[in-house]
């Protein structure tokens, strides 16, 4: 499946009221389909905030999807943190589209553009935090070289949840043949 460069377009850093859209869509959907409130929110938001002004390091990355045009909305997001876990890893973050753009290659384009910079900055190991029960992210992130690493009960987003690590290593998977943003 490839995106549809009509309707959509990436951005690279960040823009006017992209920590409330990225929070929001964060908010939203987690609240809605797996209970996480304010605790959740507020990590985000949070994390995200801390974050952004760290954005003048060329290892930190933020890709921000936009519906087509001039005044285009954020429908979706990634970010690279070279910086939070040291020792040439590369945090995965903030990776969310909205309801009405799943299903449409959008993700795969946004974790592409993300390894993308991970292979060139030459990191060595890529790392990011999710959850069981998100199969479709988790089939993208095994599609992209993640393996999972580490599952363990725990409830730092505010609900119980069995959380998982899952890592890539550097250069884990060929990037030829995976969707291109165009």
């Amino acid at each position: 499946m490839t995106m549809d460069t009509d309707r959509f377009q990436v951005l690279e850093g960040a823009a006017p009221a992209a920590l409330e859209r990225i929070v929001a869509m964060h908010a939203s959907y987690y609240s809605r389909d797996h209970g996480m409130g304010a605790v959740f929110e507020h990590k985000v938001a949070e994390g995200l905030t801390q974050f952004l002004p760290r954005l003048q390091n060329p290892r930190n990355r933020l890709w921000l999807a936009t519906t087509a045009g001039q005044n285009g909305q954020i429908v979706g997001s990634i970010a690279i943190d070279g910086e939070d876990l040291g020792a040439g890893q590369a945090h995965l973050r903030w990776f969310i589209l909205d309801d009405g753009c799943r299903g449409q290659g959008l993700g795969s384009a946004l974790l592409h553009r993300a390894i993308e910079f991970v292979d060139q900055e030459r990191f060595t190991r890529t790392v990011l935090w999710t959850f069981q029960g998100l199969d479709a992210a988790r089939h993208l992130y095994e599609r992209h070289g993640f393996r999972l690493a580490e599952e363990y009960a725990g409830a730092q987003w505010g609900v119980n949840l069995v959380e998982q690590r899952f890592e890539r290593e550097g250069g884990a998977v060929p990037t030829t043949g995976i969707e291109s943003l165009g």
